[in-house]
């Protein structure tokens, strides 16, 4: 189970919205949340059931400071997490 995109999310460094691209093997829960550098969760991107496949999500940081974030996917078994960068 993978971020497809192993450069990160498109654009980065992006002001206000940027696009995250990933696949999953199968059908399952997948939570993608936003983090500060302390480890605050401050946005929630997606949290559900989706099905086997790709998928592409917008994110906006609308209401976020400038600054380094970090997003996370996570399924059963599998936590990827890559940085992206918020720049206003």
């Amino acid at each position: 189970m993978c971020i497809r995109d192993s450069s990160n999310n498109y654009p980065n460094p992006f002001n206000p919205s940027t696009t995250i691209e990933y696949s999953i093997p199968k059908n399952g829960f997948i939570s993608l949340k936003v983090y500060n550098l302390l480890g605050q969760a401050v946005r929630t991107i997606y949290e559900g059931n989706q099905k086997a496949g790709g998928h592409i999500v917008k994110f906006n940081g609308s209401g976020l400071a400038s600054g380094v974030y970090l997003y996370q996917l996570k399924t059963d078994g599998f936590v990827e997490t890559k940085k992206f960068i918020l720049l206003k």
